[in-house]
């Protein structure tokens, strides 16, 4: 299984990122191999759609979970449509994040949270 977890950094010490279309990287935990990659976000500089940018890459990525903070409108609808189970995590450690998931402690993400219509908030 793929996971991929929105991050600030490249380690599993960084702290979750909360923002999904504006953070600086993603960091995919595979379950099996124990490999992790690191994605440097296409969306982070997007003007706009940075979700959908975002989106398309785990996409590609054949992701099979993605730990974020928040999803936007159409970020979440492409990711539900893919298939792909989104779970909220608060901003802690990557390592705390991967633990508090095999737990079974996150809460699937249902809805989409508010647009932000381009730009950080």
């Amino acid at each position: 299984m793929k996971i991929a977890i929105s991050a600030t950094g490249k380690t599993t010490e960084n702290l979750l990122d909360m923002r999904f279309g504006r953070c600086e990287y993603f960091q995919i935990h595979d379950t099996e191999s124990k490999e992790i990659k690191i994605l440097e976000n296409e969306g982070q500089n997007s003007s706009g759609g940075a979700g959908i940018v975002a989106s398309n890459q785990l996409i590609d990525e054949k992701i099979d979970v993605i730990i974020t903070g928040n999803l936007g409108p159409n970020a979440f609808e492409l990711i539900e449509k893919s298939g792909i189970k989104a779970y909220k995590c608060g901003n802690m450690v990557i390592g705390s994040v991967l633990e508090k998931y095999k737990k079974g402690e996150l809460k699937e993400i249902k809805i989409a949270s508010p647009a932000h219509h381009g730009g950080n908030h």
